[in-house]
């Protein structure tokens, strides 16, 4: 099981690469039979998204579809193989909506890598 420490820090690089847009160093936290799970979707835990080039491209239909995506981190909470990392998510979509969300990442790590990102966010209306 990885350390506290080491996830921890897996987070911290997990949230510098989305805020680069780097969705190749994003992927490189990724296990190849990783999991995401969106906050919106036909079912109660949102779009569930399976195997690694589903949830790249996923992942990065987001970047596309807000260009200018910021999370400032917030926090980040590890117990045992699970990380939580709570951010600010702002920018502006390319239909020009401008976003600003809280919401939070639960990872679950096996070896080092992501297995599952279930993703979190309040709904401001």
């Amino acid at each position: 099981m990885p350390s506290s420490t080491s996830i921890a820090e897996k987070l911290d690089g997990l949230l510098a690469a989305f805020n680069d847009h780097d969705i190749d160093r994003i992927m490189s936290y990724f296990a190849q039979d990783c999991a995401l799970q969106l906050p919106r979707g036909p079912e109660p835990h949102g779009l569930r998204v399976e195997g690694f080039d589903a949830v790249k491209a996923a992942l990065n239909s987001r970047l596309e579809g807000i260009p200018d995506i910021h999370y400032r981190g917030d926090g980040n909470y590890v117990d045992g193989n699970v990380g939580i990392s709570k951010w600010l998510l702002t920018g502006t979509t390319t239909a020009g909506q401008n976003i600003a969300v809280q919401g939070c990442d639960f990872y679950e790590f096996r070896d080092g890598l992501a297995i599952m990102k279930d993703a979190y966010w309040k709904i401001v209306e």
